[in-house]
């Protein structure tokens, strides 16, 4: 038998209909579509509206293509793990309500919870369960409702993010040369000052105080997450490419977290790639946080050729942050 690698066998997504386009959040906001254009690259993001629906509803949606897309036996998924900052509730797990809908009876699940950075996190977890020979097929989910967390007042914040699922089925395979190669993960735990929820948790829990002082939104600052974010995403690209001898011709995609098109640029630019190599739909979808990535993976599919490498990269509140290699299988 020979060496057992992880690799990803097909891509599904789902983004809600209703789209918020830059011209609507200048009417609620002060602010305009060439404001938000110049400093972010974003000109709509999908918002779910519909009442009682959350994450768990996206990422089974996201789920049930990509199962529909590979034709795999749900019977024959060995785990599912769901990326996302943005559960249905504190406890059960959103993985829980997902194989339940889904009807994997042969499976476990659990949420990963790594801000923007859960799917890169995520797909380098369940390519470690693959390759350890425990487990043959395994879902990998991102998916963020990151409306329920916006201030719809704070300008500096509400352009940013939107809603969105993507999945991956992973799987067993003696292949050589395709699959996970590498990847580079890094948490320096500095990042709770500037990016953080402040209310929800044990260290201030729900309260009329919490809830009348509007501490249940996203607080961001946001230099000091673009400085950080920028130093931390070229690095970890370089890093990767560094301890895989490969030079800027060697790499055919870069799909990084897709938080800010101008970190986007920053970083290919001090990594010394083309943007043309870089895979970008932050225009389109806003920063659905861990769900960006496999959602530039659905959009970017049909690009895609067996053999092409493949750098993820992300960064998030934290701060965590890294790079992955990886080549594409099909």
């Amino acid at each position: 038998m020979g060496k057992v690698n992880a690799v990803i066998t097909g891509v599904g997504g789902y983004v809600p209909d209703y789209v918020l386009t830059n011209d609507e959040l200048s009417r609620m906001v002060d602010t305009s579509d060439e404001w938000i254009m110049t400093r972010v690259g974003i000109k709509e993001r999908h918002i779910l509206t519909e009442e009682g629906l959350g994450t768990s509803y996206m990422a089974r949606k996201a789920a049930n293509e990509l199962l529909k897309k590979t034709g795999a036996d749900p019977d024959s998924i060995d785990a599912l793990i769901v990326c996302t900052t943005t559960p249905d509730y504190k406890f059960p797990s959103t993985a829980s309500i997902v194989l339940g809908k889904l009807g994997l009876k042969n499976a476990f699940a659990f949420d990963m919870e790594c801000a923007c950075c859960g799917f890169l996190y995520g797909l380098d977890t369940a390519s470690s369960m693959i390759q350890s020979g425990r487990y043959k097929r395994i879902v990998v989910i991102g998916a963020d409702k990151m409306s329920t967390l916006i201030d719809y007042t704070d300008r500096q914040t509400c352009v940013l993010f939107g809603d969105g699922a993507g999945a991956v089925l992973v799987e067993a395979t003696e292949e050589e040369g395709v699959g996970y190669q590498d990847s580079f993960l890094r948490t320096d735990g500095k990042g709770l000052p500037f990016l953080h929820l402040k209310a929800g948790g044990s260290v201030c829990p729900p309260s009329h105080f919490t809830v009348d002082h509007r501490l249940h939104y996203l607080y961001q600052e946001g230099r000091a997450v673009f400085r950080f974010a920028v130093t931390a995403m070229s690095n970890d690209v370089m890093e990767i490419m560094r301890r895989n001898s490969l030079g800027a011709d060697d790499v055919q995609w870069v799909i990084p977290h897709e938080a800010n098109m101008r970190i986007i640029e920053a970083v290919a630019r001090r990594a010394e790639l083309p943007l043309d190599k870089v895979v970008i739909n932050i225009d389109r979808y806003g920063n659905t946080s861990a769900a960006t990535i496999p959602l530039a993976l659905w959009d970017h599919e049909k690009n895609l050729k067996k053999g092409d490498q493949i750098v993820f990269t992300a960064f998030g509140a934290g701060f965590v942050h890294g790079a992955s290699l990886y080549k594409w299988a099909y």
